[in-house]
């Protein structure tokens, strides 16, 4: 909306096109479709060479249409990233104070662009070259002239020369000629993004106020921009410039939209007095009086998007904003109709008086309006019109593209939502759409609204899961086939009769490619895990994958089919077959050291994954040693880390160690030196039923000294949630290069329960030199030395793990809601997705069923979460995360659900805290 700026720059876009159509029209194609750069070939030097023509007055004059093609071919090279070193900058902007003496416009516009162009990409200091032509071409008669050296200069200039000059920019805002006062108020604005420059442009406030006068409505347009620049640092002061500004009536269409919106963002404040409110409101009234349809349209829209307006409020927005729908102009009721659609999604009484009139636009020729209609009537539709809706839409979907189907697919969602009883409907109408044409996004957008229905409407589990199964028998996408068909094996298990889903299951096995076949096994062996009536049929249809050509199906099939055959069938059996497909979880690895450190201290009871201890991923690679270019460079040898199992099993073989039984969970290695340090020292927390212990590694990187009893000294300011007596293994000797390691183990006191808490750490140790044969003086007694390390941490988190739910809804009606806990949080500032992601980690809980991708556009979501708390307590939890109405932030309403009233709280203090 810069008006006279975006005119030049068409003005000047059109010269360049002009220019390398020029430079085209010599180059001759040996074939007409070869594809050609009329700069081919042109060289930075070669360019240079030809703009010292600059210098020759004559030659500028005379030929100006050559000047400018140097110009776009330094232009060009600007573009290409090509540097100019300071000699050559200077030269060149010498050469432009010469070009100066044209009076040809189109040239003259050629020089101003690429002064700009230079100035920013060489951030020059010899830009100073030419601001004396452009002050005096701001003092010219020719306002063309005058208003494009306002504007370089106002890309160029910096603070002390724009001190030295700013009279003439206050000449030219109250110049008569609307050109040249709009290009100074927009590089007034331009010039007030700067902190150096803003205390300049604050004093132009008497000119700015006296162009707010003026009959023209881009220059009152622009007037009222740069005044709210200036005075936006100070709310008060805005008030007061919105408040005059809305009784006096602004005669510019565009300043009055602007000013809509300056008195839309005051009302969203809360200290506004109520008589101002009250008078911007009346404001906004008035301006749907107006004789211009874009301010009723501004004033409308603004009073919508108000926060806490009551329906009676919105009555006069929404009567302008219905009329607007029967417009003969297509902006007016795209408008009108996408105003409505938010409108609907907060108050849908207020928007169903104009159901009538978007009716009629479901038939519009433009298809934007005509999927916004649509959507706004599903969203204030009765329950007596979902019938009628669905024919008129079975019509309509045919005829608009993908990304409009997508946006019908989820107010379809919501709708169903709003009216249960009309699910099967609502199904029928999405399973039919699943099987007509489309891509992969409108699909997976379908089965994601299927699959929520289930969560949320578990009456319609049976039926959409049927209308799932249809859709695999003819889809083209196999990542939506895998996951249909895992589903198939989590879901069709518990419904009434699941044996008629094993047909579609196993459908698949015989037509589709290796990953659908794959999974499909997957499927039917859970069907076989869960319903015992099913598992002989079961292993009979397994065993004909057995000679199945792709490995991974043979592998899956023969696997699960030797579970399922050994009797008795276990628990940890079914467990197996039912979290196999837990690729976050159950990692091949991972598993493999849970196992290790599993069997070194076996717990009490059956084995289970609840059992297991519990790994975090990133210890396996801790950065105790150095990689190769480290090494090399600094002489020394590179040495491998150790397993998990490994240092585990020393840690157990340590007698001070005996009766802590078996570990709950091994945390992340954390370090806690830099790797180019002198002594490198890290730390894991092996966290037991009782206790901590906390296993350091360390390193000696200096070749001519050995370190003797090297202990770690820990102090925290929390002594009473810990015993006073603490064991402490030191380091007998740490030679050069060789990882040692040493134990501090902190027990926790009776009554502390579990608490976080930083302990301050400090390596302390006896250092005695050693000779080029690596032998110690035996008289050598040493000397003692410490050496500071970052703190370490005990967080809530470490006293809980990830835990693999099969299916998260019968473990959470299995723990009941007698021990449940419900709180509400807020998140300001962030979205739905960012507020997801924060719970997930603040908790460090294993998210189940998928629930932790969110999409950037929803503005809704349910996370499913589960763990294991410290002795063994399962821990569930729902997060439902709303965004708040304004748009600001997000409302987290979380279940928490355990055996225990205290692991509830607990867990809702990791959000608290």
């Amino acid at each position: 909306m810069e008006g006279y700026e975006d005119q030049q720059g068409e003005s000047i876009v059109s010269s360049l096109i002009k220019e390398v159509s020029g430079l085209g029209a010599k180059l001759k194609l040996k074939n007409e479709d070869e594809e050609f750069s009329p700069f081919e070939g042109i060289e930075k030097a070669q360019v240079l060479q030809e703009a010292r023509k600059f210098d020759k007055g004559e030659f500028v004059k005379k030929k100006p249409h050559e000047c400018r093609q140097i110009i776009t071919q330094l232009l060009y090279l600007l573009y290409q990233n090509e540097k100019l070193s300071p000699d050559e900058t200077t030269r060149v902007f010498f050469g432009c104070t010469k070009l100066f003496q044209s009076n040809d416009a189109n040239l003259r516009r050629m020089v101003y662009l690429f002064i700009k162009e230079l100035a920013i990409a060489t951030q020059a200091d010899e830009v100073i070259i030419v601001i004396q032509s452009l002050v005096k071409d701001m003092t010219s008669s020719d306002t063309l002239f005058i208003a494009n050296a306002i504007r370089v200069l106002s890309k160029i200039v910096d603070t002390q020369f724009l001190t030295s000059i700013d009279r003439y920019f206050k000449q030219s805002i109250v110049n008569k000629n609307p050109v040249v006062a709009s290009a100074a108020l927009v590089s007034g604005m331009h010039l007030a993004k700067d902190s150096g420059n803003a205390d300049v442009v604050r004093r132009w406030v008497s000119e700015v106020n006296e162009s707010l006068n003026t009959s023209n409505d881009m220059v009152q347009y622009h007037a009222l921009r740069l005044l709210y620049d200036i005075r936006k640092h100070d709310t008060h002061a805005v008030a007061k410039v919105v408040l005059q500004l809305s009784r006096s009536m602004l005669k510019s269409p565009l300043a009055m939209c602007q000013l809509v919106k300056y008195a839309c963002s005051l009302l969203k404040q809360e200290d506004l007095s109520t008589s101002n409110k009250r008078t911007l409101l009346d404001f906004l009234d008035s301006c749907l009086r107006h004789k211009h349809e874009m301010v009723i349209y501004e004033a409308a829209r603004a009073m919508c998007k108000l926060p806490d307006m009551t329906q009676r409020e919105l009555s006069p927005a929404i009567t302008v904003l219905q009329m607007f729908l029967s417009s003969s102009k297509p902006a007016l009721r795209f408008a009108a109709v996408r105003t409505l659609n938010q409108v609907a999604m907060a108050h849908p009484d207020a928007v169903m008086k104009c159901n009538d009139e978007m009716e009629s636009l479901i038939n519009d020729a433009n298809r934007s309006i005509a999927t916004l209609a649509l959507t706004t009537l599903l969203k204030t539709g009765s329950e007596s019109s979902i019938e009628r809706l669905m024919k008129q839409i079975s019509t309509f979907m045919n005829e608009i593209g993908d990304e409009f189907k997508i946006v019908v697919v989820k107010a379809i969602h919501a709708l169903c939502l709003k009216f249960p009883k009309k699910h099967p409907i609502l199904l029928m109408f999405l399973s039919s759409t699943l099987r007509e044409e489309g891509g992969f996004d409108f699909k997976k957008t379908i089965v994601d609204t299927m699959l929520g229905l289930i969560e949320e409407l578990p009456a319609s589990k049976e039926i959409a899961l049927y209308h799932l199964c249809e859709f695999i028998e003819d889809c083209e996408y196999v990542s939506l086939s895998t996951r249909v068909l895992h589903l198939l094996g989590e879901l069709a298990t518990d419904t009434a009769q699941p044996a008629k889903f094993i047909r579609f299951v196993f459908n698949r096995v015989i037509l589709e490619k290796a990953p659908v076949r794959a999974a499909a096994v997957s499927a039917l062996a859970k069907f076989g895990a869960k319903v015992e009536d099913l598992r002989p049929s079961v292993v009979m249809l397994l065993k004909r994958c057995l000679s199945d050509d792709d490995n991974e199906v043979r592998d899956r099939a023969t696997t699960l089919v030797r579970l399922l055959s050994t009797e008795p069938f276990t628990d940890v059996q079914r467990q197996f077959i039912l979290t196999s497909n837990d690729q976050t979880l159950l990692q091949p690895k991972r598993l493999r050291r849970q196992l290790e450190m599993y069997f070194m201290r076996p717990a009490a009871g059956v084995l289970s994954y609840e059992t297991l201890p519990q790994v975090a991923m990133a210890i396996a690679a801790p950065d105790t040693s150095f990689d190769d270019s480290t090494a090399s460079g600094r002489g020394l040898k590179t040495t491998s880390s150790k397993t998990v199992a490994s240092e585990l099993a020393e840690l157990y073989q340590v007698p001070e160690f005996a009766d802590l039984g078996s570990v709950f969970k091994t945390c992340a290695t954390v370090k806690l030196s830099e790797s180019e340090a002198e002594y490198v020292v890290s730390c894991d927390k092996h966290i037991f039923a009782e206790a901590i212990v906390f296993q350091f590694r360390i390193v000696n990187t200096i070749n001519d000294c050995l370190l003797e009893d090297v202990r770690v000294e820990m102090v925290t300011d929390e002594e009473e949630f810990w015993e006073e007596e603490k064991v402490v293994i030191p380091v007998e000797k740490a030679r050069y290069n060789t990882p040692a390691t040493g134990y501090v183990m902190m027990r926790r006191a009776a009554d502390a329960g579990v608490q976080e808490c930083a302990f301050t750490c400090e390596l302390l140790f006896v250092t005695k030199d050693v000779d080029c044969n690596g032998e110690v003086d035996p008289d050598d007694e040493g000397e003692e030395d410490q050496f500071p390390l970052e703190e370490i941490e005990v967080e809530k988190t470490d006293f809980i793990t990830k835990i693999a739910l099969p299916s998260f809804r019968p473990a959470w009606e299995q723990l009941g809601a007698a021990k449940e806990l419900v709180q509400k949080f807020g998140f300001s500032g962030q979205t739905v997705a960012d507020t997801v992601g924060k719970v997930i980690q603040i908790l460090g809980l294993g998210v189940c069923e998928g629930t932790g991708a969110v999409g950037p556009d929803d503005r809704a979501h349910m996370v499913l979460l589960a763990g294991m708390y410290l002795g063994g307590i399962k821990v569930l939890v729902r997060g439902q995360v709303q965004q708040t109405k304004d748009g600001k932030g997000c409302v987290l309403k979380m279940a928490v659900r355990s055996q225990s009233d205290e692991v509830n709280k607990f867990v809702v203090a990791c959000i608290e805290g």
